[in-house]
């Protein structure tokens, strides 16, 4: 049984040797997921140059590979580093924004995991089950789905693949191709009002990818360290009359100042292994 003590053991870990994570990611997000790495303890990088992604792959403890903002040389960067890190063993965690929404970003996806497949894949509930070939609702790169609606999908998808599926939503689904799988109820609806936190989820999984060797409880502890730090800063910002503004300010400051304590009184997590 997965517990919450074993889950802090990972932050633990995450913050003590502070990993080198690898971003190929999108030009919205990079200044926000950045500082979120730093703020959990792991030391970012954002390189996209086709001319030094394999190094830099080969160097880091994880690989993040985002879709976010295409264009030609990026996916070729990304292909060369999912490469590299498969390579070595060094985790790559895919996250497919607005997989369904266009053929140019289903191609992109399909093109990626022909290459090799990622040890973990995470995003909303429509960006999976459009990974999956299943119907989504979407608007753009935000689903209208739940991420219970893509319990099925996700399942299929870990199976056929190998890779660890996490599904994000108000509430959160982790499955891996063994049949294990978690729900976190953790969070804060503030957390689908600032852009870039669910690119940040990706990265947390990296990181915690980069010091837990099991892919599946990586990804349930980055999950839930996230969900945690989004309810206290939710708490935080309002407490002193703030809004979103300055709930992404409180979210990178939980992120950081979370302890145990906390983190273990106010985790909700349902895993069955």
């Amino acid at each position: 049984m997965l517990r919450a003590e074993d889950l802090w053991d990972d932050v633990r870990a995450l913050r003590a040797a502070c990993p080198l994570v690898h971003n190929v990611t999108n030009f919205v997000v990079m200044n926000f997921n950045a500082n979120l790495l730093l703020a959990a303890g792991a030391s970012p990088v954002m390189v996209h140059a086709r001319e030094e992604v394999e190094d830099m792959a080969r160097l880091a403890g994880a690989v993040v590979l985002n879709i976010g903002t295409l264009q030609p040389e990026w996916v070729e960067s990304m292909r060369l580093a999912l490469l590299a890190a498969r390579a070595r063993g060094t985790p790559v965690v895919l996250d497919p924004v607005g997989a369904g929404a266009t053929a140019y970003r289903k191609a992109t996806v399909a093109a990626l995991r022909q290459a090799a497949e990622p040890d973990v894949l995470r995003g909303n509930a429509a960006e999976i089950m459009a990974v999956a070939g299943h119907e989504s609702a979407a608007r753009g790169v935000d689903s209208l789905a739940r991420a219970d609606s893509a319990f099925d999908a996700a399942r299929a998808l870990s199976r056929a693949s190998g890779a660890v599926v996490c599904v994000s939503g108000a509430r959160d689904l982790i499955v891996d191709a063994r049949g294990r799988l978690a729900w976190l109820d953790n969070g804060h609806v503030w957390m689908t009002r600032v852009t870039g936190v669910g690119c940040g989820a990706s990265a947390l999984v990296a990181a915690f990818a980069a010091v837990q060797p099991d892919r599946w409880r990586a990804t349930v502890a980055a999950m839930a360290y996230l969900g945690v730090a989004g309810e206290l800063a939710a708490e935080r910002a309002q407490a002193a009359g703030g809004g979103v503004g300055s709930f992404q300010i409180a979210l990178l400051d939980a992120l950081h100042l979370l302890d145990a304590d906390a983190f273990i009184a106010r985790l909700r997590l349902e895993a069955a292994a």
